[in-house]
């Protein structure tokens, strides 16, 4: 089998997505999502100038060699729009061999480790009470695992606050500009937090994010005001360029901690694995190089007794949402997966096979990895450049988003 053609479709039902469509002499098709929400083009570019043109002629099976090509060949390694490059050729190959052998993906990984897999939701209001009631409502649809996130009074804005209905923080042709200020969000996340547990209990899971505004001591400390509520994690509580700012956080609190959306290579977690300074690791298998290095990164968090949290906002695709759940079936240190859905009308564009039920989620059982695209469809919805918001002290300084 030799691969003949190569083609990145950039599409918007929605929301922008970049998709790899990898077909081969025998007319199997592997589709591997490169979504990098606000910098999709440069993914585009990457994979249609530079990487497409060298998959010609190559064999799919060879999924492990075309990798290390890919990566070590390009001599500047790493980065997000390499490693979004690559994930997408990387989940392609594997959905082109999963359908070669006729099997789903996650049986060619190993078999199923776990008969489904538990799933967050995203709930999140404008006021304390709104939130409140949405925490119900995911309770209702029967989640196991709920984040909740409710707007700062003396904020005008709030990350993870939908508008009409649905969260979507990319928007506009510049990027937003929001407020941030600290010392009212120290103060007001415990008080909504426990709100949630006096108003719903103690028996599911509860998850927060802190979007990497904080402080490493800060997050330390609002991990100690948090213990009391057993939180599931905190996410991403301080910026992790710098690693050890993990061993603050973790000499000052109890609270589990989960970080890595941002992350595209085992590098950049290796010392919080190895140092046991996280709990839960959230790399993507779009973001962090595929399928391939995706297991990689958790094969190591597993020596550590640390276990996957992936990231699985609506910014990325079907295609890397069906992808990560064939690797989730499939490891033994599993521990939740994010599902915040996609809007309409993604449904219409990508064909999937992937179910919800009762708080768990399955990747299916059809070969490869279980989603098509309808390129006729794609073609209605034409690339809406939009942007990730950025973050400014009330003193107009910049702070991390």
């Amino acid at each position: 089998m030799k691969i003949i053609d190569a083609t990145v479709i950039v599409t918007a039902p929605g929301r922008n997505y970049v998709t790899l469509k990898i077909t081969t002499d025998e007319g199997i098709v592997g589709w591997g999502d490169a979504t990098l929400n606000g910098r999709e083009l440069a993914v585009e570019s990457y994979l249609k100038d530079h990487i497409a043109p060298l998959l010609i002629g190559r064999d799919p099976h060879r999924i492990e060699d075309i990798w290390q090509y890919l990566y070590k060949g390009a001599y500047w390694r790493r980065g997000p729009v390499t490693m979004t490059a690559i994930a997408a050729v990387d989940v392609a190959l594997w959905d082109i061999k999963g359908k070669a052998a006729d099997m789903p993906v996650y049986q060619l990984l190993g078999g199923a480790a776990r008969d489904g897999i538990m799933v967050y939701g995203h709930a999140s209001g404008g006021s304390v009470e709104e939130m409140l009631d949405d925490v119900q409502a995911h309770l209702d649809k029967g989640y196991k695992a709920i984040r909740a996130q409710s707007a700062i009074p003396g904020l005008k804005k709030t990350y993870g606050i939908p508008v009409d209905g649905f969260y979507e923080p990319a928007s506009g042709a510049a990027p937003q500009e929001d407020s941030w200020d600290t010392a009212p969000y120290m103060r007001f996340a415990p008080q909504m937090l426990g709100a949630v547990r006096e108003r719903h209990g103690f028996d599911f899971h509860l998850l927060h994010d802190v979007h990497h505004r904080l402080s490493p001591i800060e997050a330390g400390r609002l991990g100690r005001d948090l213990e009391e509520m057993r939180m599931f994690w905190i996410e991403d509580p301080t910026p992790a360029e710098d690693q050890s700012a993990f061993a603050t956080i973790r000499q000052h609190t109890t609270t589990p901690v989960a970080v890595g959306e941002i992350f595209n290579s085992i590098w950049d977690c290796q010392d919080l694995i190895t140092n046991r300074w996280i709990d839960y690791i959230r790399a993507s298998v779009s973001h962090a190089g595929g399928i391939t290095h995706l297991r990689r990164i958790f094969s190591l968090a597993d020596l550590y007794g640390v276990r996957s949290g992936s990231h699985g906002a609506g910014d990325l695709s079907p295609v890397s949402l069906a992808a990560a759940l064939h690797v989730d079936l499939s490891i033994p240190n599993f521990g939740v997966q994010e599902y915040m859905g996609h809007v309409d009308p993604t449904g219409d564009v990508f064909q999937t096979s992937y179910t919800f039920t009762d708080g768990f989620m399955h990747p299916g059982d059809k070969p490869g990895i279980g989603v098509e695209v309808n390129e006729e469809a794609a073609a209605k919805y034409p690339y809406d450049p939009k942007y990730l918001p950025v973050n400014r002290r009330l003193d107009g300084s910049m702070h991390d988003w």
